[in-house]
């Protein structure tokens, strides 16, 4: 039973956190949802769910973490970080905060930990973020060894800030410029296979350490361009662009308020995007996540 088991979803009105909640609500946790704006969380998951707390949250002060990991059965860290602003640095969020909140659910006797990374999370990388990524990794381990680290593929979905951007894109663009010669091969994966996969971990008796979850099929970044195209029925030129040069327009897209482009997804879509096969993924939770192809079609339903 799990009625009465309290998670901690930091980050929990995110793209994937909500989801996790969602999730699970439905195996019959009770979830307390923190966030820098609780109020996100009245307005996603409503008010009159006695066993759902929205409560506000700054994953940078040890009170704060302290106060809302006390009493939990299990909690997961969902917050992200894709573009430096101020004091919120790759370093900050994905080291510093990470390993805070696992050192907080140690000492409060919290059962079970999982946190999310990402696939590619490389501490000699020279992208920073990436580095930063395997940083919080190990950082999180040596506070909390028996953590569930997870490391999701590039994940979709119909409100995403990738598959529902590229889709606009060659939907309207007749010329679209490919990341280097579009020979990045990725593995898009539903977000709401990402969270069921988390729900289920929570519950499980004894998970692995570690999980990389993908789509169940590769693309060249080219080929998903092509996929996309055929869907929305257009026939968009694609142009090879050099990495050197997507850099320096994600470096002038990051002064914006919302940038559109980051030089960490530069460096992702530069080292490809696909799980290792020696590692554990859905299959080992008995899951089977559902193609791009579906995914895509939902999306261009929606228009």
């Amino acid at each position: 039973m799990t009625e009465h088991r309290t998670i901690a979803v930091f980050g929990g009105t995110g793209f994937l956190g909500r989801r996790v909640v969602q999730n699970l609500r439905g195996s019959g946790f009770a979830v307390r949802v923190a966030s820098r704006h609780p109020e996100r969380g009245g307005v996603l998951f409503g008010t009159n769910d006695a066993a759902l707390q929205s409560v506000a949250a700054d994953i940078n002060d040890e009170n704060s973490v302290a106060q809302i990991v006390a009493g939990c059965f299990g909690v997961v860290n969902a917050v992200s970080l894709y573009v430096e602003r101020g004091g919120a640095t790759f370093r900050s969020v994905h080291v510093e905060a990470a390993a805070r909140l696992a050192r907080h659910a140690d000492r409060a006797g919290v059962r079970r930990l999982v946190h999310v990374s990402g696939i590619g999370a490389d501490a000699r990388s020279r992208s920073s973020y990436i580095r930063c990524r395997a940083q919080g990794e190990a950082q999180v381990r040596d506070a909390f060894p028996s953590a569930v680290i997870v490391r999701p593929s590039v994940m979709i979905a119909a409100d995403d800030a990738f598959l529902a951007r590229m889709t606009k894109l060659v939907r309207y663009v007749p010329v679209i410029a490919m990341f280097g010669r579009g020979r990045s091969v990725l593995e898009p994966v539903y977000v709401g296979d990402v969270a069921e996969a988390i729900a289920q971990i929570l519950e499980a008796q004894t998970p692995y350490p570690l999980y990389e979850f993908g789509g169940p099929d590769a693309y060249t970044f080219k080929a998903l361009l092509q996929l996309i195209a055929r869907h929305v029925g257009t026939k968009p030129l694609l142009v090879p662009l050099p990495f050197a040069l997507w850099h320096a327009a994600a470096w002038l897209a990051e002064l914006l308020p919302n940038p559109p482009l980051a030089r960490n997804q530069v460096e992702l879509m530069r080292a490809g995007n696909t799980m290792s096969l020696d590692l554990p993924g859905f299959a080992a939770l008995g899951l089977a996540p559902r193609p791009l192809a579906a995914v895509l079609a939902n999306l261009v339903r929606r228009g």
